[in-house]
Protein backbone atom coordinates (compact mmCIF):
# COMPACT_ATOMS: atom_id res chain seq x y z
CA UNK A 1 0.00 0.00 0.00
CA UNK A 2 2.75 2.29 0.58
CA UNK A 3 3.67 2.28 -3.12
CA UNK A 4 -0.27 3.32 -3.79
CA UNK A 5 0.10 6.23 -1.36
CA UNK A 6 3.33 7.75 -2.72
CA UNK A 7 1.96 7.51 -6.58
CA UNK A 8 -1.26 9.13 -5.68
CA UNK A 9 0.70 12.23 -3.88
CA UNK A 10 3.14 11.77 -6.99
CA UNK A 11 -0.34 12.28 -8.69
CA UNK A 12 -1.67 15.38 -6.37
CA UNK A 13 2.13 17.00 -6.68
CA UNK A 14 1.86 17.10 -10.61
CA UNK A 15 -2.11 18.18 -10.65
CA UNK A 16 -0.72 21.00 -8.13
CA UNK A 17 2.32 21.81 -9.89
CA UNK A 18 -0.42 22.23 -13.11
CA UNK A 19 -2.50 24.54 -11.54
CA UNK A 20 0.52 26.89 -10.27
CA UNK A 21 0.69 27.86 -14.38
CA UNK A 22 -1.54 30.55 -15.46
CA UNK A 23 -3.50 29.82 -18.55
CA UNK A 24 -2.53 31.98 -21.62
CA UNK A 25 -4.51 32.93 -24.65
CA UNK A 26 -3.23 32.40 -27.80
CA UNK A 27 -2.88 35.81 -28.80
CA UNK A 28 -0.81 36.23 -25.73
CA UNK A 29 1.08 32.54 -26.87
CA UNK A 30 1.97 34.64 -30.24
CA UNK A 31 3.03 37.68 -28.49
CA UNK A 32 5.78 35.36 -26.72
CA UNK A 33 6.75 33.13 -29.49
CA UNK A 34 7.12 36.63 -31.69
CA UNK A 35 9.46 38.06 -28.94
CA UNK A 36 11.65 35.30 -29.77
CA UNK A 37 12.53 36.13 -33.36
CA UNK A 38 14.66 39.58 -34.15
CA UNK A 39 12.41 43.14 -35.10
CA UNK A 40 13.73 42.92 -38.52
CA UNK A 41 12.33 39.34 -39.29
CA UNK A 42 8.92 40.39 -37.73
CA UNK A 43 8.89 43.73 -39.26
CA UNK A 44 9.20 42.03 -42.90
CA UNK A 45 6.97 39.28 -41.93
CA UNK A 46 4.48 41.32 -40.84
CA UNK A 47 4.69 43.71 -44.16
CA UNK A 48 4.63 40.52 -46.16
CA UNK A 49 1.45 39.75 -45.10
CA UNK A 50 -0.38 43.03 -45.23
CA UNK A 51 0.95 43.10 -49.08
CA UNK A 52 -0.18 39.42 -49.12
CA UNK A 53 -3.89 40.72 -47.73
CA UNK A 54 -3.97 43.95 -50.39
CA UNK A 55 -2.89 41.74 -53.53
CA UNK A 56 -5.88 39.02 -52.46
CA UNK A 57 -8.34 41.77 -51.67
CA UNK A 58 -6.84 43.05 -55.43
CA UNK A 59 -7.57 39.64 -57.43
CA UNK A 60 -10.83 39.30 -55.60
CA UNK A 61 -12.05 42.87 -57.08
CA UNK A 62 -10.23 42.41 -60.30
CA UNK A 63 -12.34 38.56 -61.03
CA UNK A 64 -15.33 40.13 -59.84
CA UNK A 65 -15.33 42.93 -62.14
CA UNK A 66 -14.41 40.37 -65.06
CA UNK A 67 -16.95 38.12 -64.10
CA UNK A 68 -19.45 40.82 -64.24
CA UNK A 69 -18.36 42.12 -67.79
CA UNK A 70 -17.76 38.71 -69.48
CA UNK A 71 -21.35 37.63 -67.85
CA UNK A 72 -23.12 41.29 -69.40
CA UNK A 73 -21.27 40.99 -72.20
CA UNK A 74 -22.49 37.13 -73.03
CA UNK A 75 -26.14 38.25 -72.28
CA UNK A 76 -26.32 41.04 -74.38
CA UNK A 77 -24.51 39.84 -77.45
CA UNK A 78 -24.86 35.91 -77.35
CA UNK A 79 -28.38 35.76 -76.43
CA UNK A 80 -30.12 37.53 -79.10
CA UNK A 81 -28.07 35.10 -81.67
CA UNK A 82 -29.01 32.09 -79.74
CA UNK A 83 -32.69 33.07 -79.41
CA UNK A 84 -32.75 33.72 -83.47
CA UNK A 85 -31.31 30.36 -84.34
CA UNK A 86 -34.00 28.49 -82.03
CA UNK A 87 -36.56 30.57 -83.58
CA UNK A 88 -35.18 29.22 -87.19
CA UNK A 89 -35.21 25.78 -85.81
CA UNK A 90 -38.56 26.16 -84.95
CA UNK A 91 -39.44 27.30 -88.17
CA UNK A 92 -37.57 24.85 -89.86
CA UNK A 93 -39.44 21.88 -87.97
CA UNK A 94 -42.69 22.87 -87.95
CA UNK A 95 -42.26 23.67 -91.75
CA UNK A 96 -41.44 19.61 -92.09
CA UNK A 97 -44.04 18.88 -89.99
CA UNK A 98 -46.54 20.53 -92.33
CA UNK A 99 -45.04 19.27 -95.41
CA UNK A 100 -44.93 15.54 -93.91
CA UNK A 101 -48.97 16.30 -92.85
CA UNK A 102 -49.76 17.64 -96.42
CA UNK A 103 -47.41 15.31 -98.66
CA UNK A 104 -47.55 12.20 -96.64
CA UNK A 105 -44.48 10.84 -94.26
CA UNK A 106 -41.54 10.32 -97.36
CA UNK A 107 -41.72 13.98 -98.06
CA UNK A 108 -40.77 15.29 -94.92
CA UNK A 109 -37.20 13.63 -95.61
CA UNK A 110 -36.78 14.15 -99.02
CA UNK A 111 -36.26 18.08 -98.80
CA UNK A 112 -37.83 20.87 -100.48
CA UNK A 113 -40.23 20.32 -103.00
CA UNK A 114 -38.38 19.41 -106.28
CA UNK A 115 -34.98 18.32 -105.31
CA UNK A 116 -35.52 14.62 -104.95
CA UNK A 117 -37.59 14.67 -108.33
CA UNK A 118 -35.71 13.15 -111.72
CA UNK A 119 -34.85 15.82 -114.16
CA UNK A 120 -37.63 15.87 -117.31
CA UNK A 121 -36.20 14.12 -120.09
CA UNK A 122 -36.31 16.28 -123.44
CA UNK A 123 -39.21 15.31 -125.90
CA UNK A 124 -40.52 13.11 -123.63
CA UNK A 125 -44.51 12.96 -123.16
Amino acid sequence: MAEDEIAARAIENEIEDDDDYEDETLAERLVGLAEMFPEGVRSKTATAFEYSVLGLKKAFDFGRSTTWIVSTSFIVLMLPVIFETEMAQMEQAQLQKQRQILLGPNAASAGPAGIGMAPPVPGAR
